[in-house]
């Protein structure tokens, strides 16, 4: 049993000691899907927890035409559906939504910029939020470069110096379809914003079971002499979604399953996984170990990606006992779409503490069941004391379970009672809800409340995204240049393609059973 202080999740150690400064969101998008599930109720639950700042306020800039009521109440309705702290507590409702205001706007019309700035003017002088803003991009990528380029040009951004006001962007994924774009992409931004200014999300690192990971590494002595080559044989690390694609078929024909999980989210698992400890719990000193970790990854040549990567597809099926579509049957998905929807790989970091351990990663939707999971397999005993006598022993695994049921486990042998030595794998679980009483804030909670702080650690730097899509963009060419997929060739339900099974069986090893 794990005893511990009755405490806010967002207000632990050093973070305890800092308050955000008064500002203003602007919130690019402020209709769309993201706004509604997740951006205004994370703002609203860190307001019930007494977390944001004096005055703050949003500005919702967007398309459609709605008075600042309106948009209240649109946003009062979402919190109901969406908030942790469901249904609305009147009295902070009425004090947030007195600092929520809309604005209709053309991304592509100068005018709506410059009246942007007056609202921002007013809502300073009325609101005391001294000029300190960051805006929101919960946009299409296609115009973010766009949106930067008139905010620069409507003097819509600050320096960001210590004693005056600042100004910061918060760009949503996708950043960019390959390492070109990407590259192209931060130019753009950096033509506006300084560095320090952009904070690239990704939200899968504000969940507190991903900053667990340097917890558990780094602050327990007994895991980190065996965390290496001697001691591990290889780590897997799944992402599997139980669901299809949820109405986005425009926006995955774009992009498939290796740009909108493998290239963000779980290189991003691999890195927390795999650095060395960083120096301090600083920005820099974090993302300089996690960069190192991306360049090291083995590149992935057209000879590699035929062997070490695969893809596929889900045709129609059976999903939690309801018989769903094929991938090609879905809205907004062509009929002889080549997209994959799954992705599996092998890699490996040349480095010294890992050389020679593969890292298998595979990620798919309309899976058998959602979860997320860091599966670290050790090597077996070096002596098979026990063979004879209890035949085949499993290997020792750590798990880390990402998502949906938070928590680890610690798969061991153990002899059963009774005479001889009988033997079969025990676990040793902790669980998130059953050790801590107080509810695991929301990962856009805490990311947004860093923003406000001005705390970059858990977004993404401009090298380290870099360094993503130089990995991911050599099996991007080699897929398009042999684009037979032979989709689809997983049934919906199952647990992929007959290919990724191959994949991991060539090196006599399999897959862990989730």
């Amino acid at each position: 049993m794990v005893t511990t202080l009755e405490q806010n999740p967002l207000r632990v150690g050093a973070r305890a000691l800092r308050t955000p400064e008064p500002c203003v969101m602007v919130l690019m998008g402020a209709t769309g899907d993201l706004a509604h599930r997740k951006i205004l109720p994370s703002l609203y639950n860190l307001a019930v927890d007494h977390i944001l700042p004096h005055g703050f306020s949003v500005i919702g800039f967007s398309r459609q035409d709605k008075s600042h009521e309106d948009f209240r109440g649109e946003m009062r309705e979402a919190v109901n559906t969406f908030s942790r702290y469901a249904p609305v507590q009147p009295e902070v409702w009425d004090s947030f939504a007195e600092g929520l205001f809309f604005q209709q706007a053309d991304f592509s019309d100068d005018s709506c910029y410059q009246q942007l700035a007056e609202c921002l003017k007013k809502v300073d002088q009325q609101r005391g939020s001294q000029g300190n803003r960051f805006f929101y991009l919960a946009v299409p990528p296609t115009v973010v470069s766009e949106i930067v380029e008139k905010l620069g040009k409507a003097g819509l951004v600050t320096p960001d110096a210590r004693g005056k006001s600042w100004t910061r962007v918060v760009v949503e994924k996708p950043f960019g379809r390959d390492l070109q774009s990407a590259e192209r992409l931060n130019i753009d931004l950096q033509h506006v914003f300084a560095e320090d200014q952009i904070y690239r999300i990704d939200h899968y690192l504000g969940k507190e079971t991903v900053q667990n990971i340097l917890v558990f590494r780094f602050a327990n002595g007994i895991f980190e002499p065996v965390w290496n080559r001697n001691f591990i044989d290889n780590v897997q690390i799944t992402v599997a979604e139980d669901i299809g694609i949820d109405r986005r078929g425009g926006y995955y024909e774009t992009a498939g399953a290796l740009r909108d999980m493998v290239q963000s989210h779980m290189l991003q698992l691999v890195t927390l996984t795999a650095m060395e400890s960083p120096v301090a719990l600083d920005a820099d000193a974090v993302r300089d170990e996690k960069v190192k970790i991306l360049r090291a990854v083995e590149p992935f040549t057209a000879e590699r990606v035929g062997r070490d990567v695969v893809r596929g597809q889900y045709g129609p099926g059976w999903v939690g006992g309801q018989e769903v579509l094929g991938y090609r049957s879905e809205v907004g998905v062509a009929p002889n779409s080549e997209t994959e929807t799954y992705a599996a790989l092998k890699l490996f970091i040349d480095n010294w503490r890992w050389a020679g351990v593969p890292f298998y990663l595979r990620t798919g939707k309309r899976l058998p069941k959602r979860e997320t999971e860091i599966a670290i397999t050790f090597k077996a005993a070096p002596l098979p004391l026990f063979a004879e006598t209890a035949g085949k022993m499993d290997s020792n695994v750590l798990a880390m379970r990402i998502q949906p049921d938070e928590g680890m486990s610690l798969k061991f042998d153990a002899k059963v009672p009774g005479q001889g030595y009988t033997i079969q794998p025990v676990y040793m679980d902790f669980l998130y809800g059953a050790s801590f009483t107080r509810q695991s804030a929301d990962a856009y909670e805490r990311l947004l409340l860093d923003v406000m702080l001005g705390d970059p650690t858990l977004f993404t730097r401009k090298d380290e995204v870099e360094a993503e899509w130089r990995i991911v963009t050599p099996i991007l060419d080699a897929w398009q240049s042999d684009s037979e997929g032979g989709f689809p060739n997983y049934e919906a339900g199952t647990w992929g393609p007959q290919c990724a099974v191959d994949l991991i069986k060539a090196d006599g090893r399999a897959w862990r059973k989730i």
